[in-house]
């Protein structure tokens, strides 16, 4: 049984699951950086207490956030961690947002996981409407 622990996740975890899925290094400092200024977090904890996958929100969380590091080792792909994972991010991007308004809930893919996304009523970029995504790596 896979559960869901929120706001619990520690920075040897965090580095341990971005090595799991070969993501870049980062420093320690990065690491804890990152989580703090997260507004949410959320890991998946598998049967034995291990950690399998996480996912977190950084934001404004007025207008604008971003599902950031959602990650799932590959030993648990394919299983739903990581629709369990999204979901609930989703839930918490919802109870943040002001009634009667939008909220821009966005990320960033790696190429072939569109699919994934797409289930989950995220939209491909570009369209008519919306340019591609872009990066700017700052070195």
């Amino acid at each position: 049984m896979i559960k869901l622990v929120e706001n619990q996740i520690t920075i040897e975890e965090y580095m341990y699951l971005r090595d799991k899925v070969n993501w870049k290094k980062l420093s320690i400092n990065q690491s804890e950086s990152a989580l703090k200024h997260s507004l949410f977090v959320v890991k998946a904890v598998d049967s034995n207490g291990d950690v399998i996958g996480m996912g977190r929100i950084v934001g404004d969380g007025a207008v604008i956030c971003y599902i950031q590091d959602l990650i799932v080792i590959p030993e648990a792909q394919g299983k739903r961690v990581g629709s369990m994972l999204i979901d609930r991010l989703i839930e918490y991007v919802k109870s943040i947002k002001e009634e009667g308004t939008t909220m821009m809930l966005c990320l960033m893919c790696a190429k072939g996981r569109e699919p994934f996304y797409e289930k989950h009523n995220f939209i491909s970029r570009p369209t008519d409407s919306l340019g591609p995504g872009m990066i700017q790596y700052i070195c």
